[in-house]
């Protein structure tokens, strides 16, 4: 099991994850038409060629979902009771199809439960961040996680 329990967190700790992920066109193209997202930014070639961005945009919940799962080998796998919330969730900068992202995690918050005694809360704050090192996707993550048994 990867994951930590409640009792081996420090507000302050920090990992870089390994994993790294290149978004690719069927990423996009399977999240979008997955979760009914229609949005011509994310689909349509011609669309997206015509905007600001003059190509095809990266649906941002693919980002954020992408995010949150390239951390869970470090943090909550195998020990997770429930994820309570997402909170300050932001996307500074765009995602475009061939960018390769990296995330890294910091505690940031630590708290028992008062309703479960045998797990904790833990608060991370998430970063996603792109080839050129430009945080694209950072939110905080309230998990509630297993004490050791």
């Amino acid at each position: 099991m990867a994951g930590r329990h409640f009792e081996d967190w420090t507000i302050g700790d920090r990992m870089a994850h390994d994993i790294r992920r290149t978004v690719t066109e069927t990423d996009n193209l399977l999240f979008s038409v997955m979760t009914h997202n229609p949005q011509p930014l994310h689909l349509d070639a011609e669309a997206a060629r015509a905007s600001e961005f003059g190509r095809i945009l990266v649906n941002g919940t693919f980002t954020f979902a992408l995010m949150v799962g390239l951390s869970v080998g470090d943090t909550t796998l195998g020990t997770l009771v429930a994820n309570l919330g997402y909170d300050m969730l932001v996307m500074p900068a765009p995602v475009f199809i061939g960018d390769t992202l990296r995330a890294e995690t910091e505690v940031v918050g630590l708290k028992d439960s008062r309703s479960r005694p045998l797990a904790g809360l833990v608060t991370f704050a998430h970063k996603l961040l792109n080839q050129r090192d430009e945080v694209v996707c950072s939110c905080q993550r309230t998990a509630l996680v297993a004490r050791r048994p």
